[in-house]
């Protein structure tokens, strides 16, 4: 069907879009100038005619605009609302969110890290924009978007501009996933969020072997740290690509697993789609056809943090059946699930040669899809799938408090949850640069990452904290882990709600109500419990708000919001709160 709007006279009012350049005016002048919109129920286009079979059926919100005019690139221009505030696109910018008093530029298909190094802070990233004020923008393709002067310029293919049913951050989420990435009904298997994951990365790393790892994890469960998923990183194959365990490191993987297995600790092991250049498996996969080209038919040789390599050209159903016959072998030694990392938009060219001539972004989707057969999983770097049961995880944050380190986990996570994934690990705590490893341990800093990490859907260990911290340090470490496990089955009720609906668990307060600021130091997990963790070092009071309704803290006093409050704080507080029971989170435009 068409998606135009029904045709008035010639460049009046609600005419059709003729131009590359395009304005799209306020939500209600466009209505008004003529936009048919599929509401609740009805076609899900701009004309009043039937329902595109191509389209999925939009069952909240409304349509504003799609643009549908072919594969050439157009540019939209959408004036912003006054003070309407935006979240989206890529978890990298996480703190420069909410967009929209700042300028601020990004272009979704060519990096998904930082702006100013491409080559680090790489994570998740979708076309997908949300509003405050319950406006949501989407393509099936990447674009890009600028925040500037008042204005959204937006410029791709096949673009989208829809609206909620409520005017706030979570009318225009639900709406965009409603009808563009519904969520499965499935989660990641329920281990990767009942106890902490401990990953060798920090403790051993490039050198993981069948003792380092069984002292690591002995050590960690002795030292009173409850079982968990335990994660053997970067080599413990013979090589990249030759997905075997090195018999030299790993002499009896199968009874190493059996043995973890017997402490309460299922196994996942890493893996990357880079294959090393100069070995037998890479000029197998050549001769097959299974690896990413150039135009010019050699082999793709890409750098990445541990050398060049080639790709597996993971959307050719072949390649992918060679990779996931290999994770099967594994797993007859018992290992339970994998770390898929790598697979960045970086890593690939718009002019590289694939099966499905895919773009970066395409690679990057078809990699995260592989995740899909295994209910252990984890990933960095993803595009799209949002509604997918994957857990994704930060990437490898410095042991700062500032900048990329602890300020900014809640951010990007609050981000990581607005496009789609709400299965969220906020790094191994601490911080999982290993090029800073060598200059010590900031305890203080240890003990707030682990205290914010513990109210997350997901946290993670890979320095072990006895063997980093003193008495006092440790204490509050474990006391951060036990309040997690004490609240463990509001913590599976809402994963199982994020399954059913999509919905982040970890979510700005501004989520339902746009009067909240926005402040990227809190959040609540969903909508039920308030956390104000410690982000700063050597402070004795922590400043809360508390949004609409009664919140009590683990000592039973109450607080009556909305309201600020500053909170005494020592080592061990995480100031946390919980809604009480009468008070149930408010529908969007009502409080969180």
């Amino acid at each position: 069907m068409s998606t135009r709007p029904r045709p008035p006279a010639p460049d009046g009012p609600g005419s059709p879009i003729r131009h590359r350049a395009a304005v799209i005016g306020a939500e209600l002048r466009v209505l008004d100038d003529g936009w048919s919109v599929g509401r609740c129920g009805d076609h899900a286009g701009l004309d009043g005619g039937q329902v595109d079979p191509v389209r999925p059926r939009l069952r909240s919100g409304r349509i504003v605009h799609i643009d549908d005019v072919g594969p050439s690139m157009r540019e939209l221009i959408l004036p912003l609302h006054p003070g309407e505030r935006w979240w989206g696109g890529a978890v990298a910018d996480g703190t420069a969110m909410p967009f929209g008093a700042r300028d601020h530029h990004r272009d979704l298909g060519l990096n998904a890290g930082y702006l100013d190094d491409p080559t680090a802070g790489a994570n998740q990233s979708a076309p997908l924009l949300v509003s405050d004020r319950g406006r949501y923008v989407w393509s099936a393709n990447p674009f890009a978007f600028t925040f500037a002067s008042g204005r959204l310029t937006l410029r791709g293919r096949g673009i989208e501009v829809g609206a909620g049913e409520t005017a706030a951050l979570a009318g225009a989420f639900r709406a965009a996933a409603d009808r563009h990435f519904p969520p499965s009904g499935r989660s990641p298997d329920p281990a990767m969020f009942a106890g902490p994951q401990y990953n060798t990365w920090m403790e051993l790393p490039y050198t993981p072997t069948q003792q380092g790892v069984l002292g690591y994890v002995r050590g960690l469960l002795d030292a009173g740290f409850p079982p968990g998923v335990v994660m053997i990183d970067d080599r413990w194959s013979k090589d990249y690509g030759v997905w075997q365990f090195d018999p030299g490191a790993f002499p009896d993987p199968a009874g190493m697993i059996s043995t973890l297995h017997d402490w309460g600790c299922p196994v996942m092991l890493w893996l990357v789609p880079f294959i090393s250049p100069d070995s037998a498996t890479r000029r197998d996969l050549q001769a097959r056809g299974l690896l990413v080209r150039r135009p010019d038919g050699r082999v793709a040789i890409r750098t990445w943090w541990n050398g060049d390599s080639a790709i597996l050209d993971v959307t050719n159903p072949d390649a992918v059946a060679w990779l996931t016959g290999e994770l099967d072998a594994l797993q007859q030694f018992g290992v339970d699930g994998f770390k898929f990392d790598g697979g960045d938009l970086r890593d690939y060219r718009a002019d590289d040669v694939s099966f499905t001539m895919a773009d970066p972004a395409g690679q990057c989707e078809a990699w995260a899809q592989l995740g899909l057969g295994y209910p252990l999983n984890e990933y960095r770097a993803c595009w799209k799938m949002g509604g997918a049961p994957l857990a994704q995880r930060l990437h490898d944050k410095p042991a700062t408090w500032g900048g990329h380190g602890l300020a900014s986990l809640i951010p990007e996570s609050i981000a990581q949850g607005l496009i789609g994934h709400p299965f969220g690990c906020p790094d191994m705590i601490g911080g999982g640069d290993l090029a800073q490893a060598s200059a010590g341990v900031d305890q203080e800093l240890f003990v707030r990452y682990a205290q914010l990490a513990a109210l997350h859907p997901m946290m993670q260990f890979s320095l072990a904290p006895h063997r980093v911290l003193d008495r006092d340090h440790l204490a509050a470490v474990r006391a951060a882990v036990d309040l997690r496990q004490s609240l463990l089955p509001d913590l599976l009720d809402m994963v199982d709600n994020a399954a059913r609906t999509g919905e982040p668990i970890l979510r700005s307060p501004a989520y339902a109500d746009p009067a909240d600021p926005g402040m990227a130091d809190q959040f609540t997990l969903g909508g039920r419990i308030l956390v104000a963790p410690v982000l700063e070092p050597g402070v004795s009071t922590r400043r809360v708000r508390f949004p609409a309704g009664t919140w009590v803290d683990g000592d039973g006093s109450r607080y009556v919001g909305p309201d600020r409050r500053d909170i005494p704080v020592d080592l061990s507080t995480i100031p946390w709160f919980r809604r009480e029971e009468g008070n149930p989170p408010a529908r969007a435009g009502q409080g969180d």
